[in-house]
C-alpha cells in the first residue's frame, strides 16, 4: 500500500452540524493513483457487527467535509452503514499542491481512490460499496459510476454537471463557439499573469456582501455558506473560492459521456424549485437513452425544494429513500 503523505488534520469537533451520540468517529487518509493524500472524516455505527455496507461521500463542489458531504455520512451511519466523507485533492485537509485546483479527472479519482480504502477496510464488506455525491459531486459521482464496476449504487443529489456549467455557462447562456472562446481567451491571459505573479489569484466564492438584486440562487447559496448554517473556514465556497483558473479543464473535458453504459443502480434526487434541476433531469435522460440497464435507475424531484434544501435540510433530504436505495442495491 502507498503510504499516505502527513496530513495536519484538525482533532476538533468543528462540523457544521452536531455530532451523533450513535456513531463512532475518526479522521483517516488514504491516497489516490496521484501520489496525492485525502483526509476524511470515516463515521462508523456503535456496537456493530460484522462486514459492513459502505458509502463514499463527497461534495458540494468548493465545500469541504464538514459541511453537507459530513451530514450526509453521519446520519448514514446512523443507519447502519460505515460511511466516509472526504476532502478533494487540493483542497480543505487533502494534500495536493497548488491548492484551489480541480479536475475532471483527478477529482474522479479521488471517487475511485475511497472506494479502494473502504474496500480494504476490515469493517467492509467490499462486494457493498456506494458513493454518494452531492452538487457539482453528483456529477462526479456519476462519472465514477460509469468508470468503477466496484461501485454498487450511486446517489446524486441537487447535482451539477460542472463541465456543462463551465462550457455553456448557467442555463446554457453562453453555448456557443464566440463565448467559449472569450472565456478561454481570458482564462489564458490569466495564466500568463499568475505565472508573472508567482501566485494564483482568486475568484468564484459565493459573493459578500450580497447584493440586493441578487439571483436567487445566489442568494440560495449565500444563505448556506456564508451564514452560520453552513460557514466553514476551509471552505472555498464560505471564503475566497477556487483559483480564477482552477477549473479550466471542466471546459472541454465533458464528464457525463458514458452514464448510459452504467450497470449499477443510480438514485438521482433533487428539488423542484432548484435553478440546478435541469442538471439532474437531463442526465438523468442521458443515462436511461439507449441503454440496455434502466430498470435500476431512478430520478426523484423533491416538490417545493431548492438546491441548498438538499445541503442540509434533514427534514427534507429523503434519507429513508436514500437508505431504502442502498439496502435493495448493497445486498
Amino acid at each position: 500500500m502507498i503510504k499516505p503523505a502527513e496530513l495536519n488534520l484538525t482533532t476538533e469537533w468543528d462540523k457544521t452540524f452536531p455530532k451523533s451520540e450513535n456513531v463512532d468517529h475518526e479522521k483517516v487518509t488514504f491516497v489516490n493513483r496521484y501520489g496525492i493524500t485525502l483526509a476524511a472524516d470515516m463515521y462508523t455505527p456503535k456496537h456493530a457487527d460484522g462486514k459492513l455496507p459502505a458509502i463514499a461521500v463527497c461534495g458540494p463542489f468548493g465545500a469541504v467535509k464538514e459541511q453537507s458531504s459530513g451530514l450526509y455520512a453521519q446520519t448514514m451511519a446512523e443507519r447502519g452503514y460505515l460511511t466516509i466523507a472526504f476532502d478533494p485533492s487540493f483542497t480543505g485537509e487533502s494534500g495536493g499542491f497548488p491548492r484551489y485546483m480541480a479536475s475532471p479527472d483527478i477529482n474522479t479519482e479521488d471517487f475511485m481512490a475511497a472506494v479502494d480504502f473502504l474496500s480494504l477496510n476490515e469493517k467492509v464488506d467490499p462486494e457493498r460499496i456506494g458513493i454518494i455525491g452531492i452538487c457539482g459531486w453528483g456529477g462526479m459521482a456519476l462519472n465514477t459510476a460509469a468508470l468503477d464496476t466496484r461501485v454498487k449504487a450511486t446517489v446524486a443529489s441537487t447535482m451539477y454537471d460542472m463541465t456543462r456549467v463551465n462550457a455553456k455557462g448557467y442555463f446554457d447562456a453562453e453555448d456557443s463557439e464566440e463565448a467559449r472562446y472569450e472565456k478561454k481567451k481570458a482564462l489564458n491571459a490569466q495564466r500568463l499573469e499568475d505565472y508573472r505573479n508567482g501566485s494564483y489569484k482568486l475568484g468564484g466564492g459565493v459573493v459578500d456582501p450580497l447584493p440586493a438584486d441578487a439571483p436567487f440562487f445566489v442568494k440560495d447559496y449565500y444563505d448556506y455558506y456564508k451564514t452560520p448554517r453552513g460557514y466553514h473556514k476551509r471552505s472555498l465556497n464560505s471564503n475566497g473560492g477556487w483559483n480564477v483558473i482552477g477549473c479550466e479543464s471542466f471546459m472541454n473535458q465533458p464528464i457525463l459521456k458514458y452514464t448510459n453504459e452504467i450497470r449499477n443502480a443510480v438514485l438521482i434526487i433533487h428539488g423542484e424549485k432548484a435553478h440546478s434541476c435541469y442538471f439532474s433531469k437531463d442526465a438523468y435522460a442521458d443515462m436511461i437513452r439507449d441503454s440496455k440497464y434502466t430498470e435500476n435507475k431512478e430520478l426523484m424531484i423533491i416538490p417545493g425544494a431548492v438546491h441548498t434544501d438538499l445541503y442540509d435540510r434533514v427534514d427534507i433530504i429523503p434519507f429513508e429513500k436514500i437508505d431504502s436505495f442502498f439496502q435493495e442495491n448493497l445486498k
